[in-house]
């Protein structure tokens, strides 16, 4: 078990290097270290005390320092982590999950707290809410980005900006622009990928995806039943009354992939959706309505909006992409419980994306190891 730990600290002293370039000084450069090993360590809480003792320290001044202080760029380490999840996890036809979680707090200093609706109680809380970019694909899934959600009030507020250190160039900005301005910096970056995915909340906007289809970039997203769409020319309809048009014969039972029990099956249809496409480039291009139905309560449906070449697509490739969705997930849990994603205890916003950022590359440290040792190299986690 010692030769296995050293083995896994050998690789993360490795991670460390590639990122030690942007510490303007050693002291916060070698603490970022132990700030890592510290969040992948197996205290029970990840925050400043807990961290600064899990490293032999009577304090957490200067774990404070690091994420307060410091000198460092955490969107240079951002551009490191995804670097480094593409060399451990690239592959083309990978999946761009992008997802929102929530972050409990108490109080009102926190950069960009207020009661809010929370995915991660499932109702209205006093909370944070970060948006993340998660990268899917064959050999596993990690995150690549974060953006901290600043509600309106904050934006508006130059007393709480000024004393949360929100910088003058943020505005407000909703979920679905966040998620844009991540999925672009990924796809102009070339980080290989075939598909993005999302829930409603950032398949309900139009903006999103018109960017995705003029990139001629595939995509499945959820959207609500209202959502408008055409189908025989710009007439619109409800995705909902359109799905209820579907014959019983064009439902098939499919798996939306594996589950914590088991394969995910529900019954799926489709249905194409009219665009205006005037090039022959353009025509090659489909649009599909695609419609989610409980085998157990047929009365619960979900819709996406699909969007891909038409040549060889199938009902079932976009329904293992829709089920890809459930990575994001499975990525917050993860990185929640083993690397305290959510147990930081900061206030502003250089400190937020600090902790996040390092946090990420923790978990990202985590997948690349169990990768490695199913090629056989380091042993898992």
């Amino acid at each position: 078990m010692q030769e296995r730990v050293q083995e896994w600290d050998r690789a993360l002293v490795a991670l460390h290097e590639r990122i030690a370039p942007h510490f303007q000084r050693a002291e916060p450069r070698r603490r970022a270290l132990g700030y890592l090993r510290g969040l992948l360590s197996p205290v029970a809480r990840k925050n400043g005390w807990h961290v600064a003792e899990y490293l032999g320290e009577t304090c957490p001044d200067g774990v404070q320092r690091l994420l307060n202080a410091a000198h460092w760029d955490a969107d240079a380490v951002r551009e490191d982590l995804r670097t480094y999840v593409v060399e451990q996890l690239g592959d083309p036809e990978a999946v761009l999950v992008v997802d929102e979680t929530g972050f409990l707090k108490k109080g009102t200093r926190s950069v960009g707290v207020k009661r809010q609706y929370s995915g991660t109680a499932g109702r209205i809380e006093n909370c944070q809410v970060g948006v993340f970019l998660c990268y899917a694909s064959r050999h596993g899934a990690a995150f690549i980005d974060r953006s901290l959600y600043l509600p309106k009030e904050w934006a508006a507020d130059p007393v709480r900006r000024q004393a949360a250190g929100v910088p003058a160039a943020v505005a407000f900005q909703t979920k679905p622009a966040l998620a844009l301005g991540m999925i672009e910096h990924a796809l102009n970056a070339g980080v290989p990928c075939r598909w993005v995915t999302g829930d409603a909340v950032y398949g309900g906007d139009r903006t999103l995806r018109f960017m995705l289809e003029q990139r001629r970039q595939s995509f499945v997203l959820a959207v609500a039943c209202n959502e408008p769409l055409w189908r025989d020319g710009p007439r619109y309809q409800s995705a909902r009354e359109l799905a209820a048009e579907l014959p019983e014969t064009a439902w098939q039972r499919l798996s939306a992939g594996a589950g914590s029990k088991g394969p995910r099956w529900y019954a799926w249809a489709w249905q194409p959706l009219w665009r205006l496409q005037l090039t022959a480039e353009e025509r090659a291009w489909g649009h599909w309505l695609v419609v989610r139905r409980s085998l157990k309560s047929p009365d619960e449906l979900a819709y996406y909006v699909a969007f891909a070449p038409r040549e060889g697509m199938s009902l079932s490739a976009l329904v293992k992409v829709a089920g890809r969705r459930w990575a994001i997930e499975a990525g917050f849990e993860a990185t929640k419980q083993e690397c305290g994603l959510d147990e930081y205890e900061v206030r502003t916003w250089l400190a937020w994306y600090r902790h996040i950022t390092l946090s990420l590359l923790a978990h990202a440290f985590l997948v690349a190891l169990q990768v490695q040792a199913k090629k056989g190299g380091l042993p898992p986690a």
